[in-house]
């Protein structure tokens, strides 16, 4: 999508923080922290929404990035959140799927 904010991170045009990269995923911090790592892992194929992942093994892969960083990151022993929101009462604000991975404190429920 050619005015998708977070396409515009995949194609380079928009330069991002990046922790992580292949060819399914980017991975990168974001802007407005919520905990002391905090990064968002989206597909590079452009999906608007949960609601819009048809590719289960995309999803997965997804989930299993997040717990890999997690791991490298040195948070999976101590514990992270992962979150994904979906549409406008959800909280999503970019619509282009991601996943906030949160992690570095003591998360607290209900999240908000």
């Amino acid at each position: 999508m050619s005015d998708c904010l977070f396409c515009k991170m995949v194609s380079g045009d928009i330069k991002a923080d990046v922790v992580y990269q292949d060819d399914k995923v980017l991975a990168f911090r974001d802007i407005h922290p919520q905990a002391p790592w905090h990064v968002l892992l989206i597909p590079k194929q452009h999906i608007a929404n949960l609601n819009e992942l048809h590719n289960l093994e995309l999803g997965g892969y997804l989930l299993r990035t997040a717990a890999q960083l997690a791991t490298e990151h040195g948070f999976a022993e101590s514990g992270y959140r992962t979150v994904f929101n979906c549409n406008g009462d959800g909280g999503q604000t970019v619509f282009h799927l991601h996943m906030h991975l949160l992690a570095g404190r003591q998360m607290t429920w209900p999240p908000g």
